[in-house]
């Protein structure tokens, strides 16, 4: 399935939304850093009532981990669409085994000199998504998305299909209980699609990069994409 078909998907159901809906319909937004979310947050704050889910426990070291969520807090005190549309921001626990768990390059040691957009990167799309579906369940949002297909490296297919089968599973799960459960408890989130590269928006992230001065970060955040970036083979 052609990428750019998730941003068409994205354009017609924001076409269905009422701009007038108060209140706006709610999304949490997983986010791994502030220049990813920049445009996104432009594109869609006025539409939907975000809160942002900093959910990485595959960045690495601490200290890259820390400097992207600082940066990102920083960067949201004077955005305006973050001002203007009370974006909030909910930081997760950093505990990174639940990265190595996931990818588990323990026992398939071949995962970790792979290229980006592979196997390995797909676990790691799936287990942040998780974390993000699993959240926005709990707390009761409209929709679910990330960010992370903002960029060139991102695999737009396989983050909006992990997006998918989330919201699907979910429902076919508790198709039985929803019969019986309250009303705040019946709706779960919805996916949003997303292709966040189209219609320019990896060019538009870069200009508000350089408009805010925003670090960017030189690799993806894993100790993989770390070692890739300086072509090591001591893994």
């Amino acid at each position: 399935m052609p990428q750019s078909i998730y941003q068409k998907q994205l354009d017609e159901l924001l076409c269905k939304l009422n701009p007038n809906e108060s209140p706006k319909p709610s999304l949490l937004l997983h986010a791994c850093c502030g220049p990813c979310s920049s445009y996104v947050l432009e594109y869609l704050a006025s539409i939907f009532d975000i809160t942002v889910l900093y959910y990485n426990p595959n960045i690495y070291p601490q200290t890259e981990y820390e400097r992207r969520l600082n940066e990102l807090k920083a960067f949201y005190t004077k955005f305006p669409p973050v001002l203007q549309n009370a974006v909030r921001v909910v930081e997760c626990s950093y505990n990174p085994q639940e990265f190595y768990d996931a990818v588990d390059t323990k026992n398939q040691p071949e995962l970790a000199v792979e290229k980006e957009r592979g196997e390995r990167c797909r676990r790691c799309y799936e287990f942040r998504l998780r974390k993000t579906f699993e959240y926005a369940c709990e707390h009761h949002f409209d929709y679910f998305c990330t960010t992370l297909s903002i960029s060139p490296f991102k695999d737009a297919e396989k983050i909006n299909t992990i997006g998918r089968e989330l919201e699907k599973t979910f429902a076919g799960q508790n198709a039985c209980a929803v019969e019986n459960a309250s009303a705040n408890a019946t709706s779960f989130p919805k996916w949003l699609p997303s292709d966040f590269k189209k219609k320019n928006g990896f060019k538009r992230s870069l200009e508000l990069s350089a408009e805010y001065g925003l670090y960017r970060q030189d690799y993806c955040g894993c100790v993989y994409s770390m070692r890739g970036k300086e072509n090591t083979s001591d893994l």
